[in-house]
């Protein structure tokens, strides 16, 4: 996509595990706060230094946590145009255990997170994407064409 840049929100949480000594335990760095409104001020930031289209790459499961960051976004007038890259559950297990050598214990302990999110809230906040029988070059093409639209 021309005038755009990837902003990918995982490396906040990834700075936030760093501290020392570390904030509240947790299994997710999503369920700290900071993590949130970090998300938010750093898209915000980016898109004031730079401008153009700021691609967010990021699966948040829990709708609260959605909401908070599509509230501060909304805050700071950025236009959200959200996709969901969607697959049935035996291509996702198949996925997450060819990613080797990422660790795959912990995505897929939310498998079905996942499923029960895109049953009940998430598919009604983005455009759904069906990625089964997609290569990652072909879903990215789906989506340029769709936000060109």
């Amino acid at each position: 996509m021309p005038d755009s840049r990837v902003f990918d929100a995982e490396k906040v949480g990834e700075r936030l595990m760093d501290i020392t000594p570390g904030l509240p335990g947790t299994d997710n760095f999503q369920h700290w706060p900071p993590w949130r409104q970090l998300v938010v001020e750093t898209a915000r930031r980016v898109l004031d230094c730079a401008g153009g289209t700021l691609v967010m790459p990021m699966t948040v499961l829990v709708e609260q946590y959605w909401r908070e960051i599509n509230t501060g976004l909304a805050q700071h007038a950025i236009r959200v145009r959200r996709f969901v890259l969607h697959a049935d559950q035996d291509t996702l297990r198949r996925r997450i255990e060819g990613a080797s050598p990422v660790p795959f214990a912990f995505r897929l302990k939310y498998l079905a997170t996942y499923a029960e999110a895109a049953r009940t809230w998430l598919r009604g906040e983005a455009e759904a994407v069906d990625t089964a029988h997609l290569t990652p070059a072909q879903a990215a093409l789906q989506i340029a064409e769709a936000v060109k639209s």
